[in-house]
């Protein structure tokens, strides 16, 4: 398994996990062709069977840990 850390299409708040819908910050592309896209959440949930078969891994999780924006009300 490969993990890239800068994908040439990078994941964006319109891609959705293919488990439950929420944003995705995992891409997996699989040996047998095809391509899933994980929240955190699941991607942790599955992390063993993902590492079986993946090809690739694209892992944006590091996005989490940034400091949410405040807003003045």
């Amino acid at each position: 398994m490969t993990t890239a850390v800068a994908p040439s299409n990078p994941l964006t708040a319109a891609d959705r996990c293919d488990r439950c819908g929420a944003q995705a910050y995992l891409r997996v592309e699989l040996r047998s062709g095809g391509e899933l896209l994980f929240c955190a959440h699941h991607a942790r949930e599955h992390g063993d069977k993902i590492k079986e078969l993946a090809i690739t891994v694209v892992d944006e999780t590091h996005k989490l840990t940034g400091s949410p924006a405040i807003s003045a009300d």
